[in-house]
């Protein structure tokens, strides 16, 4: 099916339906009412319109958002998805303006207010900075959900690692200490987040923290581990449903686990059950595997750390 408009001549310029656009320019290039206020169209933030076939994603909402406030910068959640990070899923449009707002609040925008914000113009959205919007979630994000965003942003490349701590060492404003522990916590090449759940756990649990994705190999051959100590030759890695249902990706796991049972490895596999249910006996599993490899580091209780980010689920114990 053809879109029935994508573009539209009008005395102001040709009107793009397949970007947000205001209602009123709409009327002025000779759309009807009707028409505009029919499914062939998306309605975004009350006033702003867009053809239906057309995907909202989150850069059409920001688009769409500047269009009714241009003066509010895209952030919190919503900047954290347009660089591309990893945050709680929201429905809410989030902003930022500096100083007080007496508009009236619109449907699925949430309104934030600040002296001084750090953004840039992408695009032709203005957004805050990635450093900038990780600060700003300090205040709303868990610690763990805080460095899971930054592990993305890393990875995205939005940001580097060094850009974050110096952010958060000039950061005034509220929940700085979260933001400085965060970011002093946030690490390169990391592909998940459960991957960056994982490492926390293990390390809130005060064990030592391992490499991140880690090359082995020889011969041209080489595996990636998720998380490794190589002085004990100890791999532990968080095993998603789609490595057992993806074929090619089950055959590579095979060859990579019988490289490692050749090269002397131990590799552990946790599952989401073993992080949200029983996160305290993964970690002894862990200890176990490395008191076998020379660790003698004794499994005691739960560090408070640990016990506020990791506390599991009541009933599910083994």
């Amino acid at each position: 099916m053809t879109d029935p408009h994508p573009e539209i001549s009008s005395p102001r310029g040709p009107l793009n339906t397949r970007r947000p656009f205001l209602r009123r320019d709409g009327l002025r290039a000779g759309l009807t009412k009707h028409v505009l206020d029919s499914r062939t169209y998306t309605r975004l933030f009350g006033s702003v319109r867009l053809l239906a076939t057309v995907p909202v994603d989150v850069r059409t909402r920001c688009l769409a958002v500047a269009l009714v406030l241009p003066d509010a910068v895209v952030s919190h959640h919503t900047a954290a998805e347009f660089w591309g990070g990893i945050v709680p899923e929201t429905a809410q449009t989030h902003l930022t303006v500096i100083g007080r707002d007496r508009r009236r609040p619109r449907q699925g925008l949430v309104m934030h207010h600040a002296k001084a914000v750090r953004s840039t113009n992408h695009g032709g959205v203005q957004v805050t900075t990635p450093e900038q919007t990780f600060c700003d979630l300090a205040g709303t994000l868990s610690l763990v959900d805080l460095v899971i965003l930054g592990d993305s942003l890393v990875r995205k490349k939005a940001t580097t690692t060094a850009a974050l701590l110096s952010a958060v060492e000039r950061w005034a404003g509220p929940h700085r200490a979260r933001a400085r522990r965060a970011a002093g916590l946030v690490r390169e090449r990391v592909d998940s987040p459960m991957e960056t759940r994982v490492r926390l756990m293990l390390v809130f649990a005060g064990l030592p923290e391992p490499v991140v994705n880690l090359q082995v190999g020889a011969d041209g051959v080489t595996f990636r581990l998720d998380l490794a100590w190589p002085e004990l030759r100890l791999a532990v890695e968080y095993d998603g449903r789609h490595h057992a249902e993806d074929a090619h990706q089950w055959g590579h796991d095979l060859s990579r686990r019988e490289w490692l049972d050749a090269h002397g490895w131990r590799l552990i596999v946790l599952r989401a059950e073993d992080v949200y249910s029983t996160p305290w006996a993964s970690v002894a599993r862990v200890v176990a595997a490395m008191g076998s490899r020379g660790y003698d580091k004794p499994l005691t209780s739960p560090p408070a750390t640990f016990a506020e980010h990791f506390p599991g689920r009541p009933g599910r114990r083994r």
